[in-house]
C-alpha cells in the first residue's frame, strides 16, 4: 500500500524524473505558460513553487540553490529580477493549472500550467493572413537563397537523367575489365 507516499512517478526513474522536472521548470519560467500532461503539470507545481519562494531572497546562497534546478543562466537572471518583482508579496500559489481535456492520440489528460501574475502578459499569436493579403517583399538574402535552391534542383535533374546503353561510366568499364581478367575457365582433371 502507498499510504502517505507523496509525488508521482511519471513512469520514470528518479534521475529521469528529476531531469524532466528541471526542464519543465526552466521552460515554464522562460515562457510563463506551457502545455503538458495534467500529471506532469501537477507535479511541476510542487517542484517550481519552492524555487520561486527561494528566489524571493536575493542572496548568493539562494542563487546557487536555485541554479541547481534551473540550468539556464538567462532564465535564472529573469527569475531573480523580473519574476520575483512581479510576484511581490504573494505568500504562495504562483502557478495555475488549467485542465484542457484529453489528447487525441493517446487519451492523456492535458493541462496548461502558467504563472498566475503573467496570465495577461503573454504575447498573443499573430492573426492568420486572409486570402486577399499579399506576401511582404522579399529581402536580398531570400532571393539569393531561392537562386541557390534553383541551381541545386537543376543539378539534381541533370544527375537524374538516365544513361543510354552505349554510354557507361568509367567505373563500370573498370569493373567489367576486372571481372573478365579474374574469371578462369575450369580445367578438366586428368588432362
Amino acid at each position: 500500500m502507498r499510504h502517505g507516499v507523496k509525488g508521482r512517478k511519471l513512469g520514470r526513474t528518479a534521475s529521469h524524473r528529476l531531469a524532466t522536472l528541471k526542464v519543465l521548470a526552466t521552460s515554464l519560467l522562460q515562457h510563463k505558460k506551457i502545455k503538458t500532461t495534467a500529471a506532469k503539470a501537477k507535479e511541476l507545481r510542487t517542484f517550481v513553487e519552492p524555487i520561486i519562494t527561494r528566489a524571493k531572497t536575493d542572496s548568493v546562497h539562494a542563487r546557487r540553490v536555485v541554479a541547481e534546478k534551473i540550468n539556464d543562466r538567462a532564465v535564472l537572471s529573469e527569475l531573480f529580477g523580473d519574476i520575483v518583482t512581479k510576484v511581490g508579496n504573494r505568500p504562495g500559489g504562483y502557478t495555475r493549472v488549467v485542465q484542457l481535456g484529453q489528447r487525441k492520440g493517446d487519451g492523456a489528460h492535458m493541462a496548461i500550467i502558467e504563472l498566475v501574475d503573467y496570465s495577461g502578459v503573454i504575447k498573443p499569436k499573430a492573426p492568420k493572413k486572409t486570402k486577399g493579403e499579399e506576401k511582404p517583399t522579399e529581402t536580398a538574402e531570400e532571393v539569393k537563397a531561392e537562386e541557390k535552391k534553383e541551381k541545386k534542383e537543376k543539378a539534381a535533374k541533370k544527375a537524374a537523367v538516365p544513361k543510354t546503353k552505349k554510354e557507361k561510366s568509367p567505373k563500370e568499364k573498370i569493373k567489367k575489365e576486372k571481372i573478365t581478367k579474374t574469371t578462369k575457365t575450369p580445367q578438366k582433371k586428368g588432362s
